[in-house]
């Protein structure tokens, strides 16, 4: 298994972890530093609004985006507290795995009542093994 599929399980794990703590309807701002926190204790590395500066014609523009979280360098995070995920979060999390030449992203909706239900991983240029099926695996919810 590539380390990125099993800091993507971590991530879930976390996820369903402060899911159920705190159940749906917080905002995105309670659910991103306690994911955060849970991941950290697991000793990885999260970056938490990651800035993404982008170019165009020899101009920078700085913080052109800001990403939700960053875990190990290797996978994004999109932290959403929505009623329903759309085409254009996963047009976003895939813009931002382009401009930065990551492989994987998880968008998160924590405003649904099973975690498993708001889950989608995005995947760019990534080889996924024919057994895989996603973060729909056994999450334990």
């Amino acid at each position: 298994m590539k380390k990125v599929d099993s800091i993507s399980g971590q991530v879930v794990g976390a996820a369903i972890r402060v899911h159920r703590r705190f159940g749906p309807g917080l905002f995105e701002s309670v659910y991103t530093p306690c994911l955060a926190h849970e991941l950290i204790a697991q000793g990885l590395e999260v970056e938490v609004q990651k800035p993404l500066s982008i170019e165009h014609e020899g101009m920078t523009i700085q913080r052109a985006f800001v990403i939700d979280m960053v875990v190990e360098g290797l996978v994004i995070v999109e932290i959403k507290s929505i009623a329903h995920l759309a085409p254009i979060h996963t047009a976003q999390i895939m813009t931002y795995l382009r401009l930065t030449g990551l492989e994987v992203g998880l968008i998160i909706n924590f405003n649904v009542q099973r975690l498993i239900d708001g889950l989608e991983r995005v995947v760019n240029n990534y080889d996924v093994p024919s057994d895989a099926d996603g973060v729909r695996g056994d999450t334990g919810e």
